[in-house]
């Protein structure tokens, strides 16, 4: 069962997990939850900040954690942060897949997300990370 603490306007729970000295509220949606629960194994979310000419913040979704270093939020979910950046400069191919470097930031924890939300749409696995108090 996850230990998540229900809130009562939007049928969301949400947990706070230290990831990379920063706190961080990861709220998810009934649906997610219902879809994690069905997993043998956990999931794992990452949350990509890319550097370019632009800066794109994106979930990726795992079915394991590969060389990842990831922080459990669950028995059925883990995450992690990864800021990239892009060998070079094409706007048009942002969205979709580029060669990515992971980006040298020696203190990481600044950067670290606040919050993470996670849903579960038409058998997909969607999300969404940001700063501050958005959520």
């Amino acid at each position: 069962m996850l230990s998540f603490i229900k809130q009562a306007s939007n049928d969301a729970a949400t947990q706070q997990v230290v990831l990379e000295g920063r706190d961080v509220r990861v709220r998810l949606s009934r649906a997610a939850r219902q879809a994690l629960a069905q997993r043998a194994t956990p999931l794992v979310a990452e949350m990509e900040l890319y550097f370019s000419c632009l800066i794109r913040l994106r979930v990726l979704f795992h079915e394991t954690p590969g060389a990842r270093e990831v922080t459990p939020v669950s028995d059925k979910l883990s995450i992690c942060f990864r800021p990239v950046a892009g060998r070079r400069c094409d706007l048009h191919s942002v969205e979709g897949e580029q060669p990515l470097d992971d980006f040298p930031i020696v203190r990481r924890s600044p950067f670290v997300p606040h919050w993470l939300n996670l849903d579960y749409r038409k058998g997909a696995w969607v999300g969404e990370f940001g700063y501050q108090d958005a959520a």
